[in-house]
């Protein structure tokens, strides 16, 4: 019992290690995709101090940068998750793996526990760099924020989009011409009625029904009530557990969803292709 358990944890790690490889081959591409993330960051933050200067409107410019700079962390740590989970189908298949990773006999379960643990981390990682380049520029005081409580915030919501990651990895197994790109509809979809840049009370009533339901906007409330008002452990609960709650729901969901999605593929042949 031990031993299995200690060879699935040997057999998550190397995809965790694998994954690290491919970092280190394509670190050009991750340094661009770096510079990207943090001009895009930039920019948007900046909006809140330019609405100062916009038609002399009486606004707090310096709570507005913070408002969009947690949103724009908040989003760009979810959708690396996310893209993560989806985008490795497609790399697999570029680099000729795929067919020996799904064909290998491990459980399902095991790869994708490597799958996200590098995910999660390399996420945190990243933003982190982001974060930094943020509080240097905008000069932002956390002495007050919730550091704590802002991380277990993020954390809880991991597992939700982790859920959504593996069901949107489905399209591109499922479409391998256009199966990544069709995975943009999705985070489209979630960045719109989650409150990203902007409260969900000013969206149409029907989408922020919509908004019930994803997962980041409980998430970016939560880290956005942590860091901004220094909110407590207790008050950031309603926030987290809808967060676990759909994470429950979502890995299982799309640990089946794949499932299916995998042995079809087999059946029809769909491994072989280059995309």
């Amino acid at each position: 019992m031990i031993s299995s358990a200690a060879q699935q944890l040997r057999a998550s790690y190397a995809f965790v290690e694998r994954n690290t490889n491919l970092i280190k081959r394509y670190w050009s591409w991750e340094v661009v995709w770096l510079s990207y993330s943090i001009a895009n960051s930039l920019s948007v933050s900046y909006i809140g101090l330019g609405l100062e200067r916009i038609g002399g409107l009486q606004v707090d410019g310096r709570r507005l940068v913070l408002y969009l700079v947690v949103g724009t962390l908040v989003w760009h740590y979810l959708s690396m998750i996310f893209y993560w989970l989806t985008d490795i189908i497609g790399l697999e298949r570029w680099e000729g793996t795929i067919e020996y990773t799904l064909m290998a006999p491990i459980r399902r379960l095991t790869h994708m526990a490597g799958q996200t643990i590098f995910a999660v981390v390399y996420s945190l990682l990243f933003t982190g760099v982001i974060l930094a380049v943020s509080v240097m520029l905008f000069e932002i005081d956390l002495a007050s924020a919730n550091l704590a409580g802002a991380a277990l915030v993020m954390l809880s919501g991991s597992l939700s989009f982790i859920g959504v990651g593996i069901v949107g990895s489905t399209l591109p197994l499922l479409f391998p011409e256009r199966g990544s790109q069709m995975t943009h509809v999705i985070i489209a979809a979630l960045l719109l009625v989650s409150g990203v840049y902007y409260p969900v009370e000013v969206l149409p009533g029907i989408l922020q029904r919509l908004a019930i339901v994803s997962p980041a906007t409980y998430v970016l409330r939560g880290v956005r009530a942590a860091l901004l008002d220094g909110a407590s452990l207790p008050t950031l609960w309603p926030e987290i557990w809808p967060a676990l709650l759909m994470g429950l729901v979502a890995i299982p969901a799309g640990l089946h969803a794949f499932g299916l999605a995998e042995r079809y593929a087999k059946r029809a042949g769909k491994l072989a292709r280059s995309g």
